[in-house]
């Protein structure tokens, strides 16, 4: 189904019952991404699983000032407004992980629990990120120069994804498959609105979240797992949880004990 905020169709699957579960997927992604936990966690959920802007069925605009951390998070409370939900849990990964840190950021009483997997806070000094935005503009180039085939065959060939190439090859061709059916100006204009170089830091933002947290990394991604352990020492209510043997995408190379911990977490904070 598709609902319409701040002049944006955005994509929206929804399945099950119960307290709302939000899932935000990582870049080149969609809500297809979560496709394979939803049967699951719809048993005790409400769960529902959005298009980001420039992914997927939803809208992606020419404008690449359109697609913020700041605006998408505004257009995520816009949506849940449409929908008449108040409060959620809220589940990002990767790039959706920093956009639902954004929403918590700015809306924290819309949040009932965060469940952030390999996310970040941001990059903390503007060097870094200016370096950052030199860098992702480089491959937003690259991606409207050759196309989305030519970008996916770079793109799952990066040290950040080596450890997917121990799944299944099915499972690598769904996750090929899905990250194909996007567009190129919508991958591109979403590194340049909502990529690690433009995002604000939300470092000391993270003391005043007073909210259950959950942190999911790989022990394999050790720049994750490092993040994941400096956050957990800022955030009032917090856990790390890593994954033995897992990369950056826990979510597909683990998915059964991924799945797992969370609906236990989520039975936790419920049953309080």
């Amino acid at each position: 189904m598709f609902y319409q905020v701040n002049n944006l169709n955005l994509h929206v699957e929804m399945e099950g019952s119960g307290s709302p579960l939000l899932l935000l997927h990582g870049f080149t992604g969609s809500s297809h991404t979560w496709k394979p936990f939803i049967p699951f966690l719809s048993k005790k959920h409400t769960v529902i699983a959005i298009d980001m802007i420039g992914h997927g069925k939803s809208d992606a605009p020419h404008d690449p000032a359109r697609y913020t951390l700041e605006k998408a998070a505004d257009d995520t409370i816009a949506l849940l407004d449409k929908m008449n939900i108040q409060t959620i849990h809220l589940l990002g990964y990767s790039m959706g992980g920093r956009l639902a840190l954004m929403i918590a950021c700015r809306y924290p009483d819309r949040i009932s629990s965060l469940i952030l997997e390999s996310s970040s806070p941001g990059l903390k000094t503007e060097k870094e990120r200016k370096a950052r935005r030199s860098s992702d503009e480089k491959l937003a180039a690259f991606i409207e120069e050759k196309g989305i085939t030519a970008f996916v065959d770079y793109w799952e060939n990066i040290p950040l994804f080596q450890t997917q190439k121990r799944v299944t090859l099915e499972e690598r061709e769904k996750v090929r498959a899905n990250r194909l059916q996007n567009r190129v100006h919508g991958l591109a204009n979403s590194l340049r609105g909502m990529g690690t170089g433009r995002q604000p830091s939300l470092w000391s933002c993270l003391p005043a979240l007073n909210m259950p947290c959950l942190l999911l990394a790989g022990e394999l991604d050790a720049k994750y797992v490092k993040i994941a352990k400096e956050m957990d020492k800022l955030l009032p209510r917090s856990n790390v949880t890593i994954f033995r043997d897992a990369g950056h995408t826990v979510h597909l190379e683990k998915s059964r004990p991924f799945v797992k911990t969370v609906a236990e977490f989520l039975h936790k904070i419920e049953v309080k």
